[in-house]
């Protein structure tokens, strides 16, 4: 698949053509949404927790003889009927990890890819620079480039030349900024449109090629 390259101003520059093994990709839907219900899986703490009757604090004793009250017999303040008794199955902390092979999830990866390409929502640019450091700048870069919908920028790498970028970026609420090599299933399914540098291409080829 051919597909232009422009620069930050709109401008084409030259064409490349795109890995077929990476963009050309079977498109699974079924391995998408495993991938993606993986994800969001992880992502929970578990850490909730509430108290069971042997926990909460006080019921010691009987609260009023067995019979003889005209009451419901009752064995403590601190059953679950009671205001403040422990809960009955109720969450405890626990772990949502869910486990699914390498393979499989690069294999998620490249049919999301392959989507987005199919549907002309992958655009390619030289070089990732700005002339100032604005994020007005950026946002009117942006709008040219991928239009006015929201945007993955993929980010080549951690190098200190890239910092400006991330800055530029960070108040505009339609756009996430995110290393090519964290590329995640999640992202790539959340936003329209994906900006990916020659530079950050190499780095997807390197892991997904």
């Amino acid at each position: 698949m051919e597909v232009d390259v422009i620069n930050m101003k709109g401008e084409k520059v030259s064409t490349v053509e795109l890995p077929g093994a990476i963009f050309a990709a079977p498109i699974k839907i079924d391995l998408m949404h495993q991938a993606y219900v993986r994800q969001i899986a992880n992502g929970r703490l578990g850490t909730h927790s509430t108290k069971g009757r042997s926990e909460v604090s006080g019921g010691g004793r009987k609260p009023w003889r067995q019979k003889g009250t005209g009451r419901a017999r009752q064995g403590s303040i601190r059953a679950a009927q009671w205001v403040g008794g422990g809960k009955i199955f109720t969450p405890k902390p626990r772990s949502y990890e869910k486990a699914m092979p390498k393979k499989m999830r690069r294999a998620a990866l490249r049919s999301a890819l392959s989507a987005k390409a199919s549907e002309g929502e992958i655009v390619l640019i030289d070089e990732l620079k700005i002339d100032e450091v604005k994020t007005k700048v950026m946002e009117q870069a942006l709008e040219t480039i991928a239009g006015n919908k929201t945007i993955l920028l993929l980010i080549p790498g951690n190098d200190p030349e890239f910092d400006d970028i991330k800055r530029a970026c960070a108040n505009l609420s339609n756009v996430k900024t995110l290393l090519a090599s964290y590329l995640n299933i999640r992202d790539l399914l959340g936003y329209k449109q994906i900006v990916i540098p020659l530079a950050a291409l190499d780095v997807i080829e390197s892991y997904l090629g």
